[in-house]
């Protein structure tokens, strides 16, 4: 879900903002006070103060509780794994970098009759992309019209056959 949400937020027009452990599907401590539990220490490793290397007291607690604490979820360990949050986040942010539709182009949403996918088109200078987005926790079938012979899955560099400028595909949840 986060991966979905955060492709809305590349991919649709305006400034995407990402606050620090977005990145890395980081939690919230919500039973610290005030506005204390969305400020926890930043989780870089599995270590003691997740990485921070002090004997003081860190200004809030760090998160010590499944799914969301520093021994589940840190910046190291997704770092390594090419297939992690930290890691899909970094190729949407360069993505978005690399294409002049995503970051300032024109939208217009295509509709295909299916309520669970956001299907629209950014346009600027000298190109067009797809975005769809499965908003549903099934897999949803979707079809696209588009001009050309094949179009690419920008993040996994998977090609797809389209057959008289239509694509059918389906995506997975979310």
């Amino acid at each position: 879900k986060i991966e979905l949400a955060s492709s809305l937020l590349f991919t649709l027009p305006g400034s995407p903002i990402l606050y620090y452990g977005d990145e890395i599907g980081m939690g919230e401590e919500l039973s610290l006070p005030d506005r204390n539990g969305v400020r926890t220490p930043m989780q870089w490793e599995d270590a003691p103060a997740a990485g921070f290397a002090t004997t003081a007291d860190l200004y809030a607690p760090v998160i010590d509780r499944p799914p969301y604490g520093p021994r589940w979820v840190n910046v190291a360990a997704q770092r390594g794994d090419p297939g992690s949050l930290w890691n899909t986040i970094r190729r949407m942010i360069a993505l978005r970098k690399s294409r002049q539709a995503l970051c300032c182009g024109a939208i217009e949403w295509l509709e295909d009759g299916n309520r669970s996918v956001a299907t629209y088109r950014r346009s600027g200078p000298g190109e067009g992309l797809i975005v769809t987005n499965n908003l549903s926790g099934q897999a949803r079938r979707v079809r696209v019209t588009a001009p050309g012979s094949a179009l690419v899955d920008l993040l996994s560099g998977r090609r797809f056959a389209a057959e008289a400028n239509c694509l059918e595909v389906t995506l997975q949840p979310y």
